[in-house]
């Protein structure tokens, strides 16, 4: 039996340095690539790998270095809401006032939102018998975040953040019947289209007045797949002007938020999972930045951007092993800075307060959806990750799935690189294969 055991525990040793040894020729065919190949020779690369059941870091690469974040910012922005947000969505809160109803918004972003699960804010609304009133809440944030890209106030990744969205904050255009006029959704917004009698830019797509919402259209032909979505101009009363016109029933608008001493009760909405899938699969920055305005309401009586990320910054995230530079929900903003050891960390945390396979279901697959539906293909998807992209920066951040069975976590972040995305992905895919094969 004795020597059993010790052919046993050879045969273990031996694997075990067999192990080791492959893992080492791994690491350093990485760091090879870094220093050599020509997808990393101009720009800034971090890449950091973590095995959460040995608790050990197994490769690391400029891995305490700054980077621009980008999309990788809704990670912080998904722990945040795991722990404030709970279950569901605070909807609305309401107070009732002899034969009125008086209701303000919470960020919630659910409302008549065509990308999310059906809110139950409507009916609510629709059947209530008291007069409807909308009360502006305290909401105290600029519509964009700190370092967005002013000129894309069009586009549809930069959607207006406020108190209380409606339709998503956009007007879907879809070809309508009339082969040179587009359809709008929701139909109230169709009376704010103008032919571009110029026809200056000869194209399908629309553009938006910079302050105010009139949408310039011309007379291109489009085909039956032509879509596309623009933000609206937000404000206060055109919310209830959409409301109204979607209820067909009236609705008053109280322009000032007053603290209310009497009893206030809160509507529930959608479950908060719901948000976070659509968030983290395909990106939503409109979604990311409600998030945080909704934590932000459930924290203190105002709704701002800065108050949740304060709170995150003064008790959970201190526990980072660098100080995260953040200053918004979704990543837009080129002031964000965080180290791919901060992202390693923050995914460790997220498994903490959910099981590891739902955040996986959360999150794209290489491969198969969401973001990474068309890079990191394989028989057996292995990636797992949230994306992040600006001009000149992508990162990547989530877990890889490794054939001796190991769910490793890791981030891989890129900055200050001029070739484009799409070359730099075939050098990152070469290096996470390596990990997927050797670790």
């Amino acid at each position: 039996m004795k020597i059993i055991f010790t052919l046993f525990g050879s045969v273990f040793a031996l694997f075990m340095l067999i192990s080791c040894g492959t893992t080492r020729k791994a690491n350093k065919a990485i760091t090879s690539t870094f220093s050599d190949s020509i997808y990393f020779d101009q720009g800034f690369a971090g890449l950091a790998i973590y095995d959460p059941v040995e608790n050990k870091m197994l490769y690391t690469y400029n891995a305490d270095k700054y980077f621009t974040p980008a999309s990788n910012t809704k990670l912080l922005t998904f722990y945040t809401g795991l722990t404030i947000l709970g279950d569901s969505v605070p909807a609305l809160k309401y107070r009732i006032s002899g034969d009125s109803l008086i209701f303000r918004g919470t960020g919630d972003p659910s409302l008549l939102n065509p990308d999310l699960p059906p809110s139950k804010i409507m009916d609510f609304l629709r059947y209530r018998t008291e007069c409807l009133f909308y009360e502006v809440p305290n909401y105290v944030e600029t519509y964009f975040g700190p370092g967005w890209s002013w000129d894309d106030y069009d586009a549809y990744y930069t959607v207006e953040r406020v108190a209380y969205p409606i339709y998503a904050n956009r007007v879907t255009f879809t070809q309508g019947e009339i082969p040179n006029i587009p359809n709008a959704y929701p139909f109230f917004f169709q009376k704010n289209l103008i032919l571009d009698s110029l026809n200056l830019h000869k194209t399908s797509r629309l553009s938006r007045k910079m302050a105010e919402n009139g949408f310039f259209y011309q007379t291109a032909i489009r085909d039956t797949s032509f879509r596309q979505e623009v933000p609206i101009k937000y404000s206060p009363a055109l919310f209830v002007e959409v409301l109204e016109d979607t209820l067909k029933k009236e609705v008053g608008l109280i322009p000032e938020f007053k603290k209310f001493n009497s009893e206030e009760k809160t509507l529930y909405s959608i479950p908060t999972d719901s948000l976070y899938k659509r968030m983290l699969k395909v990106s939503d920055n409109f979604l990311a930045e409600q998030v945080l305005l909704l934590a932000s309401g459930v924290i203190a009586d105002t709704l701002k951007t800065s108050i949740a990320i304060d709170y995150m910054k003064q008790n959970a995230f201190l526990q980072l092993p660098d100080e995260p530079q953040w200053v918004d929900g979704s990543g837009l903003s080129r002031y964000n800075l965080e180290t791919p050891r901060n992202m390693i960390k923050i995914l460790e945390m997220i498994t903490e307060k959910m099981p590891l396979e739902k955040v996986i279901q959360l999150l794209p697959a290489g491969g198969e959806s969401g973001t990474l539906q068309n890079n990191y293909s394989a028989d057996v998807p292995y990636i797992f990750a949230k994306t992040g992209s600006l001009s000149n920066n992508h990162s990547l951040s989530g877990f890889i799935k490794t054939k001796k069975g190991k769910t490793l976590i890791f981030s891989f972040m890129n900055s200050n690189y001029t070739i484009p995305t799409s070359v730099l992905k075939k050098g990152m895919e070469g290096i996470l294969l390596t990990i997927r094969d050797n670790y």
